[in-house]
């Protein structure tokens, strides 16, 4: 006899599984660290007017999904009225049965909106539309009543080091008992590949920290400022997104030269480009050991390769892939150049390509310094991997080769209100996971043992390690 669609028992195969599940994991509140959220909504306590502002602005996992199905651009970022828009998705969604998407998209119906007794398509679209888009003008559906619902206890948007966080800073002052941290993205810093817009960048840092930048020192001075000013608000993490790790040897001499090439406009070579990279990193890297900050890198996307839509619409839009560039040597060799003089901060390091999941769990194991525990951590399943076999198949992968019970848990990765229901996602296939072990005769039958586990991994461990008080 086939299992109803999504019970409360969704995803929990066995009697063990649902009782970690209901008795342990799914009372623990959501500790975010990271996320794509704006701030600005948070400050203003904003409200949608409809779901579509809520789910379908800026979700590029949706626009990809609505792209495979046939559905003109006109109604994914285009000029398309938002019922419009909707109405594309809810007839996207019958094909996308066995994409995460389908899970996630009747979860966030059923958690937020109390709607469970349908599924969304083309027939139940309107009246889904309209249901959800009146509760979401309501004072009760306002974005920090959205957090509160979901029992998120902290969160962190992601901010360029220029970012004023004056949105994070009214969000304090209002005194909002959910935290709001920024983390430090510097991406922009090192973007060698658009020289003009590193420019840019370069000028507003010089206005914004009124220092001349007239070589990499100095350049490197006006950064720290920033970093020291997020640190003054709050900040306790930096996130970098790379396509690989950067670890070349250079002289102080060469980048100079390089960081002078830079500010003339002069196109790099491909080794000045690495070096200029690795030089960053370093300097980075640096910057957050010294702060006792926490740095995560995501390593591993092929970024904007569509050019023509690339042009159209800019970054961000749903046109990545998983990249296959050299990790393991030279993320040993970054690791190792901050570890053997003892400044390498606390660092996650997530993999997109699943044929670096053992390489990234392995690599963790090396630097881990016998006195914090869990100080490198392997990260959870990201982006791509973030579905019912890439989570299941990190979580397998870091309990063989390292310690699954110091992991830090899931994130929410999102610029969606609305995805909090991705930490319950989680939560069910950990527990599943353990609960088959257990039934299987592979773990001890101690739901005190395992049931502080599955609790410390989805909310303890993660307030331990980052420091970012909850008082």
């Amino acid at each position: 006899m086939a299992e109803p669609f999504l019970t409360e028992d969704f995803l929990l195969q066995t009697k063990t599984a649902r009782t970690l599940y209901h008795e342990h994991a799914e009372k623990m509140p959501i500790y975010d660290y990271h996320s794509h959220l704006p701030a600005d909504q948070i400050a203003a306590d904003h409200h949608f007017d409809n779901i579509t502002q809520a789910w379908l602005y800026g979700d590029h996992y949706k626009w990809r999904t609505m792209r495979a199905n046939g559905i003109a651009e006109k109604y994914i970022t285009g000029d398309a009225d938002d019922y419009e828009k909707f109405e594309k998705w809810a007839e996207t969604v019958p094909y996308c049965l066995r994409n995460p998407l389908y899970h996630w998209t009747h979860l966030e119906l059923k958690r937020y909106f109390g709607i469970d007794d349908k599924l969304l398509g083309p027939d139940t679209a309107k009246e889904i539309y309209e249901t959800c888009s009146e509760k979401l003008r309501t004072h009760r559906f306002s974005v920090r009543n959205l957090l509160r619902k979901m029992n998120v206890k902290l969160l962190c948007t992601t901010e360029d080091p220029l970012d004023s966080l004056e949105h994070h800073k009214k969000i304090r002052e209002d005194g909002f008992e959910i935290k709001v941290h920024a983390a430090w993205r510097p991406d922009k810093a090192m973007a060698v590949g658009d020289l003009c817009a590193l420019n840019a960048w370069i000028d507003k840092l010089e206005m914004l920290c009124n220092l001349e930048i007239v070589n990499f020192r100095s350049y490197i001075t006006a950064i720290r400022l920033r970093h020291y000013y997020f640190h003054e608000n709050g900040c306790r993490l930096s996130d970098h997104g790379l396509e690989t790790a950067y670890a070349e040897d250079y002289t102080e001499s060469q980048i100079n030269k390089i960081f002078d090439k830079i500010r003339s406009g002069k196109k790099l070579d491909g080794s000045e480009r690495l070096k200029f990279k690795s030089a960053m990193m370093l300097e980075f890297a640096l910057m957050d050991y010294e702060a006792g900050w926490v740095q995560q890198l995501h390593i591993g996307a092929l970024q904007n390769n569509n050019t023509r839509m690339l042009k159209a619409l800019g970054p961000d839009t749903g046109f990545d892939s998983i990249g296959d560039a050299e990790i393991a040597r030279p993320l040993a060799r970054f690791l190792d150049s901050l570890d053997k003089n003892s400044e390498l901060p606390k660092t996650i390091l997530y993999n997109l390509n699943p044929r670096d999941n053992a390489l990234f769990a392995t690599m963790a194991g090396n630097f881990q310094d016998g006195i914090t525990p869990g100080k490198i951590q392997y990260g959870s399943a990201w982006w791509f991997l973030d579905q019912r076999d890439g989570i299941r198949e990190q979580l397998t992968v870091l309990s063989k080769m390292g310690l699954l019970s110091r992991f830090v848990g899931m994130l929410t990765d999102s610029r969606s209100f609305l995805s909090y229901p991705r930490h319950e996602y989680f939560r069910r296939i950990l527990c599943n996971l353990l609960g088959n072990d257990v039934e299987a005769g592979l773990l001890p039958n101690d739901l005190d043992l395992l049931g502080k586990m599955a609790e410390n991994i989805c909310f303890n461990n993660a307030k331990s390690y980052f420091l970012m008080g909850l008082d």
